[in-house]
């Protein structure tokens, strides 16, 4: 058997998913056919990344939006 590899925009849906709160871990897991463990996996790393989009100093891309408001 060989492993399941997620896009990055799988995951950041499932784990906005599972931020709004609305649906256990569990009926997730089934909707997305992954384990909840992965899904808290997922959600740990999202958070714990989550500082780094409003650091200083750091300008890229994906954040310069954040220069105009």
């Amino acid at each position: 058997m060989t492993r399941r590899k997620f896009t990055p925009k799988f995951k950041t849906k499932a784990v906005l998913e599972a931020l709004k709160e609305r649906h256990s871990l569990a009926e997730l897991s089934q909707k997305y056919e992954i384990h909840p463990t992965q899904i808290s996996a997922w959600k740990r790393n999202f958070l714990y990344g989550a500082e780094q989009v409003f650091e200083s100093g750091k300008k890229d891309a994906h954040n310069e939006w954040t220069y105009y408001i």
